[in-house]
């Protein structure tokens, strides 16, 4: 009953965005603009574009709710061409750009860890999401979709504007170049491997 009522929510709120409805677009807005900043702060969009490039996902978004099909949950479409438009940005922008030092936070249940244990996890994270940030941008960008935001294979195609197989394929080569460049870092041998 309770996933039918969010069906019912989900299809009148979607009629509402599509008909124009002012206070619908703020709360899309609401609700996502975080999502949208998160895809351009991993892309290394300053503070200052990344208010421009939100800016211009949202306009892009108002005008294409008409094409969304529904085939892909709304942040996921949102994703995307918050995506699309922060790569534009940088090709018109920059030269070169890799993905910012910026990590987030992440919760940790503090009752199953002691503090030096829970201080070596954090530094452990922080090490390897340093790590991500040195692959190549788009094997980087696969690996935050997959691991930071849990979007399946198919939903990073659709981002990214890129079949599965290729997706599949930064995702092997991203996870195949990490494990070289820990192993380093935390000192393990071929043979411990």
């Amino acid at each position: 009953m309770d996933k039918v009522l969010k069906e019912q929510n989900k299809d009148n709120w979607l009629r509402l965005l599509r008909s124009g409805d002012q206070q619908a677009f703020a709360l899309l807005i609401d609700k996502y603009k975080e999502m949208v900043f998160l895809c351009c702060r991993r892309l290394g969009l300053r503070e200052d574009e990344i208010e421009d490039v939100a800016s211009e996902t949202f306009m892009a978004a108002y005008r294409g709710l008409s094409r969304y099909a529904g085939q892909s949950d709304l942040s996921t479409w949102l994703w995307g061409i918050a995506y699309r438009k922060a790569v534009s940005y940088l090709r018109k922008n920059r030269k070169n750009w890799h993905l910012e030092d910026e990590l987030d936070e992440q919760i940790s249940d503090s009752r199953s860890q002691e503090p030096a244990a829970e201080m070596q996890a954090e530094e452990t994270e922080k090490i390897v999401w340093q790590a991500v940030e040195r692959l190549p941008r788009l094997w980087a960008m696969v690996v935050i979709l997959h691991y930071r935001e849990q979007k399946c294979i198919f939903d990073i195609a659709k981002i990214m504007g890129q079949n599965e197989n290729t997706i599949k394929t930064y995702l092997f080569r991203a996870r195949a170049r990490l494990k070289e460049m820990l192993a380093a870092t935390f000192g393990v041998d071929d043979a411990d491997r």
